[in-house]
């Protein structure tokens, strides 16, 4: 998980950015547990397999991500379970805590007329990534750039797919970010969200007394 949050790491220190790596994870998990449809949980390593089992006891399948940038890691997902019969799947990350219910049904209601649908994210990238068919080849888009949004929205459309964009988000890649979720989640009521509050409330005030 820290190796996730370097950018964090580099500004609140990498046992407090593993400590909010973890939060964050919570309220993905959080979301999944109230989730509908069936779950997939796709850890980073084989050897995380057992880890993520005990994550969420209602995922569907666990399957372990193969080696290569995201683009080659999404693409062999994506064809495993389209393989197993999954057509319409929404792909999230464990670090975009201020997704709401509304933000899901967004996406489901955009993949009704659309063959993409994006959640943009506020520095240029996506929070959520759905489809009702195969991905393009993404390995090489530009990954961890503001530019990804963007790309892949055209890299889509270059394959003829219809794309529809929903309310932009935004996820935590920095302490300015962290900060920014006090005011966005200030009142918000699940459990998670309130967990994550909490230490974010405790970080800002150990900075101001420091």
């Amino acid at each position: 998980m820290y190796q996730g949050k370097q950018r964090l790491a580099e500004t609140i220190g990498a046992e407090k950015a593993l400590v909010f790596a973890q939060l964050l994870l919570n309220c993905a998990v959080e979301d999944l547990n109230g989730w509908q449809g069936k779950v997939v949980i796709s850890p980073s390593h084989d050897g995380d397999q057992q880890w993520a089992t005990d994550l969420l006891s209602k995922a569907t399948l666990v399957i372990p991500q193969v080696a290569g940038n995201l683009g080659e890691r999404l693409n062999s997902l994506d064809r495993q379970l389209r393989e197993l019969g999954h057509q319409q799947i929404i792909y999230i990350g464990s670090d975009a805590p201020i997704l709401t219910a509304q933000d899901y049904l967004q996406i489901i209601d955009a993949l009704k007329n659309h063959d993409v649908a994006l959640s943009p994210a506020l520095d240029g990238g996506v929070t959520m990534m759905a489809s009702n068919k195969p991905w393009p080849d993404m390995r090489d888009l530009p990954w961890s750039t503001a530019q990804l949004g963007a790309s892949l929205e055209q890299l889509c459309k270059q394959q003829d797919s219809t794309v529809a964009k929903t309310s932009p988000t935004y996820d935590i890649d920095t302490e300015q970010q962290l900060v920014q979720l006090t005011q966005d989640l200030a009142q918000d009521k699940r459990p998670a969200r309130q967990d994550l509050f909490k230490q974010i409330n405790i970080l800002i005030k150990a900075a101001h007394y420091a």
